[in-house]
């Protein structure tokens, strides 16, 4: 099953589950109950923390959940904030999840250093449902700004055509795949 949040991120083969953690848990957990897919593949725009660039495609099956607080020394969590689906951990890409945006390039270079490099909002709750349902998981996610201080301008500037580049490499996947 191929999901997307939905609104200005849609697609004609994905099946739209929400904006943010909250909705996508829900949605998602309602989609699983009634027929629990083989497999869940999230597909989104995300923003990178600094060394992915504009318009990369990435695929991850590890997301966590920090909140800029949390890097500071300002908040604490008592949950397990990583969830992957991948056999091997040190190889991917972690994909931040919160439902803010982070507009601040100091933050940005403090994620870097803990080898986090992309920020969507929804993928953390998707690998959590997928969790709870033993269900395996993964994204493929394209940048579509910065996490800096034109955080907002540049995903505006760059959404429309993120969204067509996403769309044709997952109909490239897919015939590749049918091969």
């Amino acid at each position: 099953m191929i999901v997307c949040a939905g609104k200005i991120e849609t697609f004609n083969f994905a099946t739209p589950v929400g904006i943010g953690m909250t909705d996508v848990s829900i949605n998602l957990t309602k989609l699983c109950m009634e027929k629990k897919p083989e497999f869940l593949l999230f597909v989104g725009s995300a923003g990178s923390y600094g060394e992915k660039e504009i318009f990369e495609i990435i695929e991850s099956k590890t997301a966590c959940n920090i909140e800029n607080s949390f890097l500071d020394g300002n908040s604490y969590t008592p949950i397990d904030n990583v969830v992957s689906s991948a056999e091997d951990v040190s190889r991917e890409t972690l994909v931040n999840c919160s439902n803010y945006i982070t507009a601040n390039s100091r933050y940005a270079k403090q994620y870097l250093e803990k080898n986090i490099h992309l920020e969507n909002m929804e993928f953390y709750a998707v690998l959590k449902v997928a969790q709870t349902f033993g269900i395996p998981a993964g994204g493929v996610f394209i940048v579509t700004n910065f996490c800096d201080e034109n955080a907002h301008e540049d995903f505006k500037k760059n959404h429309k055509e993120a969204m067509l580049k996403l769309a044709a490499y997952m109909n490239k996947k897919n015939k590749e795949l049918r091969i």
